[in-house]
């Protein structure tokens, strides 16, 4: 049985207060999680949740992930910014033109992420996290698609994109050029298995479909990390 993506995990410097940033921006219900951990409950059951576990990775450059948000009006837009601005978040300079429409922000731990001006035709549909926007190869887009069986809704330049097959947000990777990695990422997937599925039969999937093993198991929480091609880890938690 394949496992599921349950949670986009931030390595947090103080995980209570990154919770409650984007529980304002998002109107997410926060919950106390493991691993002195917060977490975000998707108003859909079948979406992800968002986790926050403490973590002190340096900010090494931008991260190779990030949220576009999306709007309904340019109101709806304006009222996102200045949420999250009260909340604690600011704006930052990636190098976007004056002309374009979005809105580049760094929550409080300086995780970027867009608010994207309506009228996206890419992302009608998927709600308020309309993108995971990755940096990534087309081959890391071709694994995640196998890895998580949602299907490829883009795939034309070397871009590529997923989504579930219940639809919600995408998963978007760039393509080339895709800068060289540095430490730990401070996003990952975190993936979880029906209960009574085989978890070793579960890993030799993915690894069959590109992923690398690491040193790392955590055998009392059940958790084992790997490698998706392009390098960024990932856990699998088992049953």
């Amino acid at each position: 049985m394949t496992s599921h993506l349950f949670a986009i995990c931030f390595h947090a410097t103080r995980p209570s207060g990154l919770a409650r940033f984007w529980s304002g921006v998002l109107g997410w219900e926060s919950a106390a999680g493991p691993d002195n951990g917060m977490a975000l409950l998707p108003p859909d059951p079948a979406g992800f949740r968002i986790r926050f576990l403490p973590g002190q990775e340096p900010k090494t450059g931008r991260n190779r992930a990030h949220f576009d948000l999306t709007s309904t009006s340019p109101e709806d837009q304006r009222r996102t910014v200045a949420r999250a601005l009260e909340l604690g978040g600011q704006h930052i300079d990636v190098g976007q033109l004056p002309e374009d429409g979005h809105v580049v922000l760094a929550d409080p731990d300086g995780n970027e992420f867009c608010v994207i001006e309506p009228g996206n035709e890419f992302l009608a549909g998927t709600g308020f996290i309309g993108a995971l926007a990755c940096d990534g190869t087309q081959e890391v887009g071709y694994f995640w698609s196998k890895a998580l069986r949602w299907p490829l809704v883009w795939d034309q330049d070397q871009e590529t994109a997923i989504q579930s097959p219940h639809g919600g947000t995408k998963i978007t990777w760039g393509g080339p050029p895709v800068a060289p990695k540095a430490g730990t990422n401070r996003l990952y997937f975190e993936l979880a298995l029906p209960a009574g599925a085989d978890g070793a039969a579960e890993v030799d999937r993915l690894i069959s479909l590109g992923a690398t093993r690491t040193n790392f198991s955590d055998d009392e929480g059940g958790r084992i990390l790997l490698l998706d091609p392009d390098g960024n880890e990932f856990s699998v938690q088992r049953s």
